[in-house]
């Protein structure tokens, strides 16, 4: 595992070495990580994930995804952006979330910007921003995966002039990998393609 390169599961296949550590992972590898999320509301939690994500481990976030969803309304745009104070309370005080102040008021302010949108809007920028099909190098080891490209940057850029927050190029390229707009499974990995 030291090198990064993809390593035998429990049934024999290949994969990323970061999917074996935990049986959430194995099953997040596998069904959803680089496949293509569309969708305003799906793009927008993952984004939320994401951005709470920063700092901490993914594996945090992916064990209390139900509690994420219960507590913002499955993250659904238009409920999240009526939030009132009470909300936020109920948030900061809502032990099957992450309670960091500054992640749920960007959720709750990404929401209240994204209600503004045109259906479909937020799907269409994050998408314009995927690089050609076959234009990266396909990993071959974990070193070869970047933290930050220059899509990831400029899309960075785009949702923060839009006024979108917790959307740095870092958590920007997190959700380009999440969403399929780029395949960073490793070459050996039995998900890659999928």
């Amino acid at each position: 595992m030291s090198d990064g390169a993809a390593l035998a599961g429990p049934d024999g296949a290949l994969r990323c070495p970061w999917a074996l550590s935990a049986p959430e992972y194995v099953t997040y590898h596998d069904e959803e990580w680089g496949r293509p999320v569309h969708g305003d509301d799906a793009l927008y939690e993952r984004l939320s994930l994401e951005a709470f994500q920063s700092g901490l481990s993914w594996i945090t976030i992916l064990r209390r995804r139900p509690g994420f969803r219960a507590a913002f309304a499955d993250f659904k745009i238009a409920a999240v952006a009526g939030f009132t104070d009470e909300d936020r309370e109920r948030l900061l005080a809502d032990a099957g979330i992450i309670r960091n102040r500054a992640k749920i008021d960007a959720t709750l302010a990404n929401a209240r910007v994204l209600a503004g949108w045109a259906p479909g809007e937020l799907d269409e920028l994050i998408w314009s921003h995927a690089p050609e099909p076959g234009t990266r190098p396909v990993p071959k080891a974990l070193s070869d995966v970047p933290a930050v490209t220059p899509e990831s940057t400029a899309l960075s850029k785009a949702l923060k002039k839009r006024g979108l927050r917790f959307v740095g190029p870092t958590t920007a390229y997190a959700l380009m990998q999440a969403c399929g707009l780029v395949d960073d499974h490793l070459q050996a990995c039995v998900a890659r393609g999928a």
